[in-house]
């Protein structure tokens, strides 16, 4: 294996998370689903904005559970800014929230994200954007 390898493999998932991120917010507004709502634990591998920068940029995680990458897609940028939360690599989370798909992809649409004891609420019991 070359040396580029593990860069253009990292370049690849980046590129898919980029994609279906900005396809989820193109389309239909994903639907918050109570039937596929779950707990999980782990940890925060990065925290991204899309787009980088610019007007109205939506925030995601991509959080490490076990062995698995799990995308979590958050809130407005503004919504997480306004509530003074920050994410950091290897912050230990709960993420309660609806497994979706969106163009064929495992999506998390979280509902809570408990951080330290804190508890951020970023969806309704029904599933309406808090924001």
């Amino acid at each position: 294996m070359s040396a580029f390898g593990p860069i253009v493999n990292n370049f690849l998932k980046l590129a898919a998370i980029v994609f279906l991120v900005a396809s989820a917010f193109s389309q239909t507004p994903l639907k918050y689903d109570t039937a596929t709502e779950s707990k999980f634990k782990g940890v925060v591998a990065e925290l991204k904005f899309v787009p980088p920068s610019g007007a109205k940029p939506v925030a995601y995680l991509v959080m490490k559970s076990g062995a698995d990458s799990v995308q979590v897609f958050l809130c407005p940028k503004k919504f997480l800014d306004d509530m003074g939360v920050v994410f950091k690599a290897d912050d230990e989370i709960e993420v309660t929230g609806s497994k979706v798909k969106q163009d064929g992809a495992d999506l998390t649409l979280a509902r809570e994200v408990v951080k330290g004891g804190d508890t951020l609420t970023l969806r309704f019991k029904d599933g309406k954007p808090a924001w």
